[in-house]
């Protein structure tokens, strides 16, 4: 007989991360895994926000202030930047940046072509003031 019971869908950890930084943005400080857990609707067990956190601060995406006996957690980046974060290591671990980079650029649809040349002209532009 097989078991018809509706089971919990099982979430990746980038899609956890981005839960646990979304929680922290709304934050009006500060916060701490206690807070984070109840803004996530008590929905992951407190030592996976921890786990969560930790993960988030090797990576840069959030520091932390010893407050008590815990920690105090804000995002350093919103989740546009842990997404760059995230391609930067890929780009990173490949030995030829410049296939990778080709290969990502050519694969562009002409709207984000569009964009990627003009935030391009934009950098080379502010390092000229």
């Amino acid at each position: 007989m097989t078991d018809h019971r509706q089971r919990s869908r099982r979430r990746g950890q980038g899609e956890l991360e981005v839960l646990v930084l979304s929680a922290l943005g709304e934050a009006d400080g500060p916060a701490t895994a206690g807070w984070v857990q109840e803004r996530l609707g008590g929905d992951l067990a407190y030592t996976t926000v921890i786990t969560i956190l930790t993960r988030l601060l090797a990576k840069g995406a959030v520091t932390r202030e010893r407050v008590g006996r815990s920690f105090a957690w804000t995002p350093a980046s919103d989740e546009a930047g842990l997404a760059a974060h995230r391609m930067r290591r890929v780009l990173d671990a490949e030995s030829d940046r410049e296939a990778v980079l080709a290969s990502f650029v050519t694969g562009l649809g002409p709207d984000d072509e569009r964009l990627l040349r003009d935030l391009l002209g934009r950098t080379r532009s502010e390092g000229e003031d």
